[in-house]
């Protein structure tokens, strides 16, 4: 294997597929990427067994990619990385000198890394599903910033630690949950397709650094794994085993109170109660009526604090509900709006956040019992 590359080029393609190359895995192999040379073409792959990234480089003239000699060999990922990153050079000339033995050189300085034979490392299935769907980048990317966060991170249910994607004809409905709270993001795709999987919240999250908003993102679905097709790039993704449960009936139909509120001032005001809380956690209560609202927090070891709010509109009598700041921060900042409206059920049931002008979102969260 010889060939010589545009650094800029190079290092960027290392560096999104670098993001699936394990540091934990039983095979040592995986903590490398693959490189494979043929026909005018560098093909990267990498891959931790959970979510796998492979990133073809077909030679043109803003990569300078030159073939000399075909071949491959596996490289471990921080070590290449490391390598091009720090070369003073445009172009990088990359060579297999002595088996596995790789000199990355460039200008007067080069590398020699050792490397690992590419028949050692597992092959990896990237053949593309039945099911196939696109959605454009933006959507895609504000699918996973609005559901995503709420993922649980134990592993207790594994299945919370997913985003369910499940359509109903032409309606895609992404849901999270953590037990506590819920996020679900609905939205119309071009033509109705069948499938129900629940994707692993730290793949979606790789997923999105690779998205640009003005990009489509083919989506193909099987009942094993989930493929992303980005320009050149195709992230693979597993499944989480098991049924994803029917969360919407959590989902309150009649509510008693509605507060309309500047989303900002509102992350403001619960955001300066935060002094007091213990181990990133505090609880935030909030007491509305006709005459104003509330917000206010306490600790028995450090104090407490009190803020009056400005509503936009209130409807409904007396209330006094008790929640974790943390989780209402992240449920807010998730709207890309101005304004936000809650509207609650009573003071120990769920209510939930939504963009009046936007009925595709909605956030849930279930309050804090206190005893004050």
């Amino acid at each position: 294997m010889k060939f010589n590359i545009k650094k800029q080029s190079l290092y960027k393609s290392l560096s999104s597929v670098g993001r699936a190359a394990s540091t934990h895995s039983p095979l040592p192999i995986l903590s490398g990427i693959k490189f494979d040379l043929r026909n005018d073409a560098l093909t990267l792959v990498a891959s931790d067994s959970n979510i796998s990234i492979r990133e073809i480089l077909v030679a043109n003239d803003d990569n300078k990619l030159t073939v000399y000699e075909e071949g491959e060999v596996v490289l471990e990922a921080r070590y290449i990385l490391e390598a091009v990153r720090k070369l003073d050079a445009d172009i990088i000339n990359i060579e297999i000198i002595d088996g596995a033995l790789t000199r990355i050189s460039g200008n007067k300085a080069e590398y020699n890394i050792n490397g690992s034979k590419a028949d050692l490392y597992p092959t990896i299935d990237f053949s593309k599903p039945e099911k196939v769907f696109k959605l454009p980048g933006f959507v895609l990317s504000e699918i996973i910033s609005q559901t995503a966060f709420v993922c649980s991170t134990s592993e207790d249910r594994p299945i919370f630690t997913g985003v369910n994607f499940k359509t109903d004809g032409k309606i895609l409905n992404s849901i999270a949950t953590d037990s506590y709270r819920l996020a679900k993001k609905t939205i119309e795709l071009p033509e109705a397709i069948d499938f129900n999987i629940s994707v692993p919240a730290s793949n979606l999250y790789e997923v999105q650094k690779s998205i640009s908003e003005n990009t489509d993102v083919i989506i193909a679905v099987s009942d094993k794994l989930v493929q992303f097709y980005v320009d050149s790039t195709l992230i693979q993704s597993r499944l989480i085993d098991g049924l994803f449960p029917d969360v919407s009936r959590l989902i309150p139909a009649e509510y008693g109170f509605e507060l309309l509120v500047n989303k900002q001032e509102m992350i403001n005001a619960i955001d300066r109660s935060s002094f007091l809380k213990s181990e990133g956690y505090w609880t935030v209560k909030l007491e509305a009526g006709p005459e104003g609202v509330v917000i206010s927090s306490k600790s028995q070891e450090i104090g407490s604090s009190e803020e009056v709010l400005k509503p936009i509109e209130y409807i409904g009598g007396n209330l006094r509900i008790s929640f974790s700041g943390r989780y209402m921060i992240e449920a807010l900042k998730s709207f890309k709006t101005d304004v936000v409206k809650i509207k609650f059920v009573g003071e120990m049931q769920a209510f939930v956040l939504l963009n009046p002008e936007d009925n595709s979102i909605i956030q849930l969260a279930l309050p804090v019992r206190t005893f004050d």
